[in-house]
């Protein structure tokens, strides 16, 4: 619950007295998410605002939560929704489903968190074989009555029943094509008549039973199944993706119908105070005359821009334009509104704070600070590290020669490429063969979310902005063009037809890009995103040619440099890695793995060190190792000068450096049978068979590997101290880091220690510099954690690393582990995201919040750190940044997203602490 929790809140979802389980519009406000979801806190905001919203009620999440666990409604509901809806039978003037005048009502889903098209929605509830004549004589329009009545049944049978909605669909098209007719407006009463009467048969028919003529009978119903569609399969899939926790539960509203589909005066929209697709102010949405809302999201038909309501209706856009004004600066956001229009009377259905594209949310975030509605530290948590991650990913090379074959709406930005399919079982079946697909259809409904998710990008040729296809887009990052109507998509036949008769069958390769709209055919080349330019210092935030987005990315990341608390280093091997990351921001590096300067050329080096029988060969060895270790640590030195460099000692298992034992015995085989030489070849193979292990990552590696081969630690210091002592007589400030692997005991830390402490004061005295190395650890085995507080005796930092550290928790390997049960339990919920994306808090994190804590205790200046690649996972940096570490380390792409989430972090804990 949130700190504006209602006293009236039933404990751990039990019904108990005294509890309130319906609140009525007049009794919320925007605070109040966790009770009444987004949509009913919202209505309830408006509604204190004054604003245009129907009548009516909201039954809270903790009433869902009761039906949930028990399968049955809590006990006082039922009497607490019959006081509400007299109330509101008493405000309107009229019953519910009367025969002569009836109210009507719909039913809509509202969780915490937006999740479009995803939990189930009934307009027109009271409607019936008698309460339609009613309303036909109420409204003076026949058609009207019976059109809202066939919406009724169709939504019913598919939402509450459970029947088919291709059946409508199918039933639907039958009509129009009996009339010769091409969308539903321009079918007549008798038609829609005609309708409702089929629409009955196949509810009978499918559901097994009538189409309920109680108007409450009805409501109960409806109520039920958007309890019941929390914990659909497409709900639990969006709620996955997006990290939704699965216990929040939904709200839900009934609420007093207005008609958009009462003649050419009445309509239905969606607006956005801002275009959610690129940021800029301006009259952004989509308006339908004569329809409903469901009409507009489903892009079943395709609407006008909302400018186009001026001419329209003036009266209405003027309200709204001022509405939208309103409601910007209230929430001091980018809202989301939907309306309805009947018979020249506005209405407002909904508001909500936005989704945006990644871009946008950059460009709003800095425009609402300009225009004093927010601080730079609100701005900041406004954006994401996902979403600057995905300003950084290529763009399509607008000077390459390519084929354009349609345009739409530029929903979602990005440039995707790949293989055109035309359902979403082929979408996750190609998929997950290693395809990379574009999802081509008419129009997406939530059924399809499975295959949005898969797809590299979503192409339809119905629908716009504010489709579902557009908004399920921009809220998972995906790249989406909509309204493409010159494409003809035939998802039967499995292909798409493009102007001038060229025909895109399934598997054929295809560009689309959601920043222009544009759709080629083939692979589009791509060329770097302009915020990696910055980045990279190619392009400079300030000139006056700078970029819109990189001016306001720049200011972003200059408000997380200013507030954030955790430094950001970088893990990288070579001076080019190291150059670059330090040009995407990285303090330094906080992880140089040694092992990768031993491939190449120089493993034959490493075999003879292995192969060495006398301790004189295996000095030999080492000695022409040391000064290509030294070169390596020189040009390192070089480039992060004047920042720390952590330098990880040899840590993989010696047999990563030899042959595959199966080649090896076979090349042994061949020699052996042809009676060749083979004696290099056979001493080979017997040091794999000799180092060979079970499991090599549990094995010899790390501060094992430095004890067994005496003198191969000592040379890697050697090499390390002597690199810095020339950098200093160069005038550098080399700033080393000296860091043991694998350590699960201090004493093994304590003998490496006594030894590079010998060889450091040697360089120092041959050099005549004092060097200041400091030595210290790596956390990545549970005992390690456990026993941190005495190896922090021998330790002068640690460095916590997650990956290994996550392994031997769980006790997975990550490459088997990954390919094999992930996914699995990645779907039934055991995961909501891999541990080794995402650091496991209750498990992985106990254990490093233990040892920090710990090794504080005994070393209270203990500098610490993370080296695995959760430094650069957003949510991680929080983790982090909480337990109290001094850095994070991450590849160089990621530097930016670290720096920026350690940025919101701050930001963040400070306002827990205000709080």
């Amino acid at each position: 619950m949130s700190e504006n929790k209602d006293p009236h809140v039933a404990e751990h979802g039990k019904s108990v007295e005294g509890v309130k389980f319906v609140y009525d519009f007049t009794e919320g406000n925007k605070d109040l998410k966790d009770l009444l979801g987004g949509k009913g806190a919202n209505l309830a905001e408006m509604t204190n605002l004054g604003l245009p919203v129907p009548p009516g009620f909201t039954i809270t999440t903790e009433a869902c939560k009761v039906y949930l666990e028990s399968g049955e409604e809590p006990a006082a509901l039922r009497d607490e929704v019959s006081a509400h809806l007299d109330a509101l039978e008493q405000r309107m003037g009229k019953k519910l489903g009367q025969a002569d005048d009836p109210l009507l009502v719909s039913v809509r889903s509202g969780a915490k968190f937006s999740m479009p098209g995803m939990m189930d929605t009934v307009l027109n509830i009271g409607l019936s074989d008698k309460s339609v004549q009613g309303l036909a004589k109420q409204a003076g329009d026949d058609r009207f009555a019976w059109d809202s009545y066939r919406r009724l049944i169709q939504m019913f049978g598919k939402t509450v029943l459970g029947v088919d909605g291709e059946l409508f669909e199918d039933a639907l098209e039958a009509a129009k094509a009996a009339k010769k007719v091409t969308v539903d407006t321009e079918l007549e009463a008798a038609d829609l008549k005609k309708l409702v009467t089929k629409f009955k048969k196949i509810v009978k028919t499918e559901a097994g039973r009538d189409f309920p003529q109680d108007p409450r009978e009805q409501m109960d119903l409806a109520i039920h199944a958007v309890f019941d569609s929390w914990n659909t399969d497409r709900a639990k899939l969006y709620r996955r993706q997006e990290r939704i926790p699965h216990d929040l539960g939904t709200a839900v509203n009934v609420c007093s119908m207005v008609f958009g589909n009462l003649g050419p005066d009445s309509g239905t929209g969606v607006a956005f105070t801002r275009d959610p697709a690129s940021g800029h102010q301006g009259v952004y949405g989509d308006y339908l005359q004569n329809a409903q809302g469901e009409d507009v999201v489903a892009g079943i038909r395709n609407t006008v821009p909302l400018a186009e309501l001026e001419q329209i209706d003036k009266k209405s856009y003027d309200q709204l334009m001022q509405i939208m004004e309103t409601l910007e600066n209230h929430y001091k956001d980018l809202c989301d509104i939907e309306f309805t229009i009947e018979r020249g009377v506005l209405w407002m259905l909904q508001t909500r704070v936005g989704k945006r594209t990644a871009g946008a949310a950059f460009r709003i975030a800095t425009q609402l600070v300009d225009q004093g509605l927010i601080d730079e530290a609100e701005a900041l948590t406004r954006v994401n590290g996902a979403q600057l991650a995905q300003l950084m990913f290529p763009r399509f090379d607008e000077s390459a020669k390519v084929e354009t074959v349609g345009r739409g709406i530029a929903a979602s930005p990005g440039a995707a490429v790949g293989k055109a399919v035309f359902d979403s079982y082929t979408a996750v079946k190609w998929s997950r063969s290693g395809e990379k697909v574009i999802l081509i259809r008419r129009e997406t409904n939530p059924d399809d979310l499975d295959g949005m998710i898969a797809a590299e990008g979503i192409l339809t040729s119905r629908g716009g902005k504010t489709s579902h296809a557009a908004v399920v887009a921009r809220g998972m990052g995906k790249t989406c063009v909509c309204g493409a109507e010159e494409l003809e998509v035939d998802t039967k036949r499995r292909r798409m037809t493009v102007p001038g008769g060229h025909v895109v069958e399934e598997g054929d390769v295809v560009s689309i890009d959601g920043s222009t709209g544009k759709v080629y055919l083939g692979e589009v080349p791509v060329v770097p995103s302009p915020v990696v330019e910055y980045f990279e210092g190619r392009m400079h935030a300030g000139a006056e040619d700078a970029d819109e987005l990189v001016e306001a990315v720049h200011r972003i990341m200059a408000f997380a440099d200013r507030k954030r608390r955790l430094r950001v280093r970088a893990n990288a091997d070579n001076a080019e890695d190291a150059l670059r990351a330090r040009r995407f921001g990285a303090q330094g590096i906080g992880l140089c793995r040694t092992e990768h300067m031993f491939l190449g050329d120089r493993r034959e080096l490493v075999e003879r060190l292995i192969l060495a029988d006398t301790q004189a060969e295996r000095e030999e060895s080492l000695k022409e190792l040391l000064p290509l270790q030294k070169q390596d640590f020189v040009q390192l030195f070089e480039s992060m000068d004047g920042l720390p460099v952590t330098v990880r000692l040899l840590d993989p298992p010696l047999h990563e450096f030899l042959p595959d034992i199966t080649e090896l015995s076979v090349r042994v085989a061949l020699a052996e049978s042809r009676q060749e030489p083979h004696e290099n070849e056979l001493r080979l193979l017997q040091a794999v068979h000799r180092l060979h292990e079970q499991n090599p990552m549990l094995g010899l590696r790390g501060v094992r590997l430095g004890l067994v081969i005496p003198g191969l630690f000592t040379m890697q210091v050697r090499a390390i101290a002597e690199a810095a002592a020339e950098r200093k007589a160069a005038k550098g400030d080399p700033r080393a880091e000296i860091m043991i692997p694998l350590v699960g005991t201090v004493q093994e830390l304590e003998i490496v220690r006594e030894e590079a402490d010998k060889v450091i004061a040697e360089v120092e005295a041959a050099s005549g510099t004092q060097l200041k190395l400091s030595i210290g650890t790596m956390i990545e085995l549970p005992r390690a954690a456990l026993t941190a507080g005495q190896i922090a005796e021998a330790a002068q930092f640690f460095s916590f690393g997650t990956n290994d550290l996550t392994q031997t928790v769980w006790g997975f390997s990550r490459d088997d582990v990954e390919a094999s049960f992930f996914t699995a339990y990645l779907e039934k919920g055991i995961f909501g995201v891999s541990p080794f994306e995402t650091i496991d808090k209750d498990g992985v994190g106990s254990l490093v919040k233990l040892a920090a804590k710990a090794g504080r205790e005994t070393r209270p200046d203990l500098k610490l750190g993370v080296c695995g690649e959760h430094g650069g996972d957003p949510e991680s940096v929080h983790f982090f940044h909480e337990v109290g570490l001094d850095y994070v380390s991450c590849s160089p792409f990621r530097i930016p997203v670290a720096r920026l989430e350690a940025g919101r972090a701050a930001v963040q804990s400070q306002g827990s602490d205000h709080r």
